[in-house]
C-alpha cells in the first residue's frame, strides 16, 4: 500500500505496519470486497476508513467494519438490503446505514457488523446538542473532517489503494494523536472529539500533541453543548480502556473534567488523613489501577467507577481537628449521595447509579473490622449491606490500601483475608447469601392471626434483626419470638 510519508518513517517499522495491514485485510477481504464491487456495479465508490483502517495497522481490526461512501443513503439502502443478513436505519439521519453480514473467513465463517457512512461533515450550531449534517463529493473531504489523523486513513476497495492525506501512518507509527485540519475547527466541528482524544490516549496509549491539548484547554467550555448520554458513553470508553489513568489525566489538565465530572479535579486539593504522601486524587487513581488488578472475566465498569468516586466526599467533610490532624467524618456518606446525583446528570441507568453509590457508601466499613473484633452478627450485617455487590466490595476494599508501608499493607490484607473467611464459614453454615427470617409472611399471618398490612411487615423486620443477630432459630424459637414481640406491640 502506498503512502505518501514513507521516508519519515523507519523502514521496519513501515514493513511491520504493512505486514499486519495486508493480514487483517485478507482476513476480511472477501466480505469488503464484495460488498465494494456491488456498490462499484452501481456506479459508486467505496472504501474502509478511519478506526477499520488504524486497526488494521495496529494488527486489531475486529469485526466492526467501517466503510465511507459516495453514495447517499438511500441508495445504500438499494445496495445493501438484498446482499445484508439485516440491516438498520437507526443513524441514517446522520448519513449511516448499518448491516450485519456473515462472511466466510480462512477459519470458518463470522458475523460481521458493518456501518456504511456517506461522505460527509458534522458541525454544530453554538447552541445546539446535534451535529447539522451536509454531504460531501469526495473522499478527501470526508477525511479532513474526521477527528484525528490515525482515524483519516482510507482503503479504496476493491482496489486496496490505500489513502493517507494527512499523514495519519506517520502519527500511528508516532504514537500521536493529531487533527487532520487546526484542533479548533476539529474541535468546533464536534466538541466530543476533546473527550475522544483523552479516550483514545488511554485506550492506545499514545500521546496527544501540545496544539491539540492547548485547544481542548482553550475550548474545554465547548463540551457543554453536547448531550450528557454522549459525554458518558465516550466517559465509559474511557474507564474500561487498559489505561484510564492517562485519559483521567488529561481530563482534568485540560480542564474537561471541571465541566462534567467537578468532583474529580476537586479531590488535587485536599490531603488524605490516611495516606499524607499523597492527595486524594492521585490515591483515588491508584484505586483505580488497583481494581482494575483484581476484574474477572473482563473490565468492571461499576467497580472502576466506584474506585474512581469512593473519596468524592472528602472534599465537602474536611476538618482541621485542634490536634493538627485532618479528618473526614462520614466522607462516606457524603460521597454516595454526590455520586448518585452526579451520576444521575451523566443519564447513568438507575440500577447502576444504585449500585455504585452503594459501594461508595460501604467502602469504609471494613476499617471498624480492626484485627477481628466484628461479632458474627456483624459480618452477617456486612453480607447483608452488599448483596450482590459483595465481590465487588471485597476487591474496591482491598483496592483502596494504597499505603507505601509494606508491614501496614500486609496486615490489612491479612485480616480481609480474615474477614473473607469468616464470611466463607457463615455462608456454608447459614446461607448468609439469602438471609431472611426464620418465619415467612404467610406463617407470620397465621401464627398471630392477622391479614396482611403493616403488622405483618413490622413482624417480618423484628424477625429479620433477629436472624442477623443470632443466626438461624428453631423454628419453635422463632415462633415464640414473635409471640413475644407481638404481646408488647399492644
Amino acid at each position: 500500500m502506498p503512502n505518501a510519508n514513507e521516508d519519515n518513517l523507519n523502514l521496519t517499522e513501515l514493513s511491520q505496519v504493512q505486514r499486519r495491514a495486508v493480514s487483517e485485510l485478507l482476513r476480511v477481504s472477501p466480505v469488503a470486497d464484495d460488498l465494494a464491487r456491488r456498490f462499484q456495479d452501481a456506479g459508486f465508490r467505496l472504501a474502509l476508513v478511519g478506526g477499520s483502517v488504524r486497526d488494521a495497522l495496529l494488527g486489531r481490526l475486529g469485526n466492526d467494519l467501517d466503510f465511507t461512501t459516495d453514495a447517499r443513503p438511500e441508495d445504500v439502502l438499494k445496495i445493501v438490503r438484498p446482499w445484508a443478513d439485516s440491516v438498520w436505519e437507526v443513524g441514517i439521519a446522520f448519513g449511516t446505514v448499518g448491516c450485519q453480514k456473515d462472511g466466510r473467513v480462512a477459519d470458518g465463517v463470522q458475523r460481521f457488523q458493518i456501518e456504511i457512512t456517506t461522505y460527509r461533515s458534522e458541525a454544530y450550531d453554538r447552541t445546539s446538542r446535534k451535529p447539522e449534517v451536509s454531504y460531501g463529493d469526495s473522499i478527501e473531504e470526508d477525511l479532513v473532517r474526521r477527528d484525528f489523523t490515525v482515524n483519516a486513513m482510507a482503503v479504496a476497495l476493491p482496489e486496496k489503494e490505500f489513502i493517507d492525506p494527512h499523514g495519519g501512518l506517520q502519527d500511528l507509527a508516532s504514537r500521536v494523536l493529531r487533527t487532520p485540519g487546526t484542533p479548533e475547527d476539529s474541535f468546533s466541528d464536534d466538541p466530543l472529539r476533546m473527550l475522544r482524544a483523552a479516550r483514545f490516549a488511554a485506550q492506545l496509549g499514545f500521546e496527544v500533541a501540545p496544539e491539540v491539548i492547548s485547544a481542548m484547554k482553550e475550548m474545554s467550555d465547548r463540551i457543554d453543548i453536547v448531550s450528557a448520554e454522549r459525554v458518558r458513553d465516550e466517559f465509559n470508553k474511557l474507564i474500561l480502556s487498559p489505561n484510564p489513568r492517562q485519559g483521567l489525566a488529561l481530563l482534568v489538565d485540560t480542564g474537561l473534567a471541571d465541566r462534567f465530572l467537578p468532583e474529580l479535579p476537586a479531590l488535587r486539593l485536599e490531603s488524605d488523613e490516611h495516606h499524607r504522601h499523597k492527595d486524594v486524587y492521585e490515591h483515588s487513581l491508584i484505586v483505580l489501577e488497583q481494581a482494575i488488578g483484581l476484574e474477572e472475566g473482563g473490565p468492571d465498569l461499576v467497580l472502576r467507577l466506584a474506585a474512581l468516586l469512593h473519596d468524592i466526599g472528602k472534599p465537602r467533610t474536611r476538618r482541621f481537628e485542634p490536634d493538627g490532624r485532618v479528618s473526614f467524618h462520614h466522607h462516606e456518606v457524603v460521597g454516595a449521595k454526590m455520586t448518585k446525583k452526579r451520576l444521575t446528570a451523566l443519564k447513568y441507568s438507575n440500577d447502576m447509579v444504585k449500585d455504585i453509590a452503594r459501594l461508595v457508601e460501604l467502602h469504609l466499613r471494613f476499617h471498624g473490622y480492626g484485627t477481628g473484633e466484628w461479632t458474627d452478627s456483624a459480618v452477617r450485617r456486612y453480607v447483608r449491606d452488599a448483596g450482590p455487590l459483595l465481590d465487588r466490595l471485597h476487591k474496591l476494599t482491598r483496592s483502596d490500601c494504597t499505603t507505601r508501608n509494606k508491614r501496614k499493607a500486609s496486615a490489612l490484607s491479612r485480616t480481609y483475608d480474615g474477614l473473607e473467611e469468616r464470611i466463607a464459614q457463615l455462608q456454608e453454615q447459614e446461607e448468609l447469601d439469602a438471609i431472611r427470617p426464620d418465619l415467612d409472611g404467610n406463617q407470620i399471618m397465621e401464627i398471630l392471626g392477622v391479614g396482611p398490612g403493616p403488622a405483618v411487615g413490622k413482624a417480618y423486620a423484628f424477625l429479620l434483626e433477629l436472624r442477623l443477630e443470632n443466626g438461624p432459630m428453631e423454628h419453635g424459637d422463632a415462633v415464640a419470638a414473635l409471640k413475644e414481640w407481638w404481646a408488647t406491640q399492644g
